[in-house]
């Protein structure tokens, strides 16, 4: 299967594998050191910090609550139906789960009038993505398609099932993908 990576990430007795944590798979390492968990995934190596990456001074104040910029429902990858009237002629947003918390400005710089889906890569069932992504791609006259990953290794296989559900469903338009880090970050957008 094309999305199966290796869920061992240590070497020969628990040494250390590739990540540097000692033991087991999911046990924590020294004091200080992220611990992985969640099969054994970099992505899902603690993390923990004590600011934003854009704090605002303490002496700011808030300004007025932003608008969200949803304008469907439902947004699951797994509910949506395939030949919902929103897709037809859309710039499409394909949505790993862990973007919309991690970049602060996801409502106004990705979703303000575009369809989205949202799924998890390393959680959901990456066939049945592909499956469904081909069947919207058919069943609409998709513009352009935008999936918004994290940096972690096991969020590309949402990328890698946008590209293939293109193939599938014999249809062309453009794909980008934009990297998001796990601080917000924006690591930037390639086509595909």
């Amino acid at each position: 299967m094309f999305f199966k990576r290796n869920q061992n990430q240590n070497g020969p007795s628990g040494s250390p594998g590739p990540t540097g944590s000692p033991g087991p798979v999911g046990s924590p390492g020294p004091v200080g050191s992220p611990g992985l968990s969640g099969g054994g995934c970099p992505g899902s190596a603690m993390k923990q910090w004590s600011s934003s990456v854009n704090e605002l001074p303490s002496n700011e104040k808030k300004g007025d609550p932003v608008p969200s910029e949803l304008r469907q429902w439902p947004v699951q990858l797994m509910l949506v139906p395939p030949t919902a009237p929103y897709f037809q002629d859309s710039d499409l947003v394909i949505v790993a789960d862990c973007v919309p918390f991690a970049y602060a400005e996801f409502h106004q710089d990705f979703l303000k009038d575009r369809p989205i889906v949202v799924g998890c890569p390393k959680l959901d069932n990456l066939e049945f993505y592909v499956g469904k992504l081909t069947d919207i791609f058919r069943a609409n006259r998709i513009k352009s398609v935008e999936v918004l990953l994290m940096e972690v290794p096991c969020c590309g296989g949402i990328g890698q099932a946008a590209q293939i559900a293109r193939q599938q469903s014999e249809t062309d338009f453009p794909i980008k993908l934009t990297t998001i880090g796990v601080r917000g970050e924006n690591f930037g957008t390639k086509e595909v």
